[in-house]
């Protein structure tokens, strides 16, 4: 299988109260799974506060060097370092953060900040180019620049701001997006909206989306693929639905029966196979 995205054995360790504490703190522990190059997917990270799910995501973000184990992204280990290589890859990885209010800055209007995207990691220069680029990405999250040119963050709801942080993230075209709790701070009359969306960029788009989550009801609703944490280290993985309708480790059941009766994986399982041919109205 040709990766787009491949992780080997992938650990962080951090020391708590500094170097010369002695306490280490094993936030990941030994992770490996890859995403194929032609094949567009959901793959959900699921855990509790703690599990490592941010930080595994930073990793894969180039934010973060691994303790050990490698990490590759289209064949080439994921760069670090400001420079060519790195601007290449944020072209083709963007992330979505959980709190769309802390990743705008409230002193600049919204529309910078996608005008920043498609100069810096979209190709586009000033002007026309820049405009048509941002509108596009903006129309696929059911807004349009008109809307949201010359305004600040919190002249939008959150909603709004999340698809406007969506929008910015496909402005550059991105083969992989990693999405951190991207709906955990949206009215939950919203959340479902926002899920349908990344199901639309996997299919229409062909956008691999990692879907980081403690949610597993919208996780079993939209995922292909789940890999579940808990204190760093993965304890089961697999095909969504085969692991959240009969999850075998003891802590993956204890998670699915606080959240999922039988009754709502048969109610989420209708959802997420009427959500493949029937389009949401609230991101239109």
């Amino acid at each position: 299988m040709t990766a787009l995205l491949r992780l080997d054995n992938v650990s962080q360790t951090f020391n708590r109260g500094g170097l010369l504490s002695g306490q280490r703190i094993d936030a990941v522990k030994n992770v490996s799974f890859a995403l194929a190059e032609d094949r567009s997917e959901i793959f959900a990270l699921i855990g509790e506060s703690g599990a490592g799910k941010t930080t595994l995501s930073r990793m894969v973000l180039g934010m973060q060097r691994p303790s050990s184990g490698t990490l590759e992204f289209e064949g080439r280990a994921i760069p670090t370092a400001p420079g060519a290589a790195r601007r290449n890859f944020m072209a083709k990885v963007q992330p979505i953060f959980q709190n769309p209010f802390e990743a705008f800055n409230p002193l600049k209007k919204i529309d910078r900040f996608l005008f920043l995207t498609a100069q810096r990691f979209g190709g586009a220069a000033r002007g026309a180019a820049a405009d048509l680029a941002v509108d596009a990405a903006l129309e696929r999250v059911g807004l349009s620049l008109a809307e949201i040119r010359g305004r600040f963050p919190h002249e939008l709801s959150g909603g709004q701001l999340q698809r406007v942080a969506i929008a910015r993230a496909l402005v550059s075209k991105p083969h992989l997006i990693v999405a951190d709790e991207p709906v955990s701070m949206v009215d939950a009359s919203l959340r479902m909206s926002i899920v349908n969306l990344f199901a639309r960029l996997r299919d229409e788009m062909r956008i691999s989306i990692i879907y980081i989550t403690h949610d597993l009801a919208t996780a079993y609703t939209i995922s292909d693929r789940l890999l579940i944490m808990q204190n760093g280290a993965v304890v089961e993985a697999g095909d969504a639905r085969a692991v959240l309708s009969a999850p075998k480790h003891p802590y993956s059941r204890a998670l699915r029966d606080a959240v999922l009766t039988l009754d709502s994986i048969g109610l989420f399982a209708a959802k997420r196979t009427s959500n493949r041919v029937t389009e949401d109205r609230d991101v239109k």
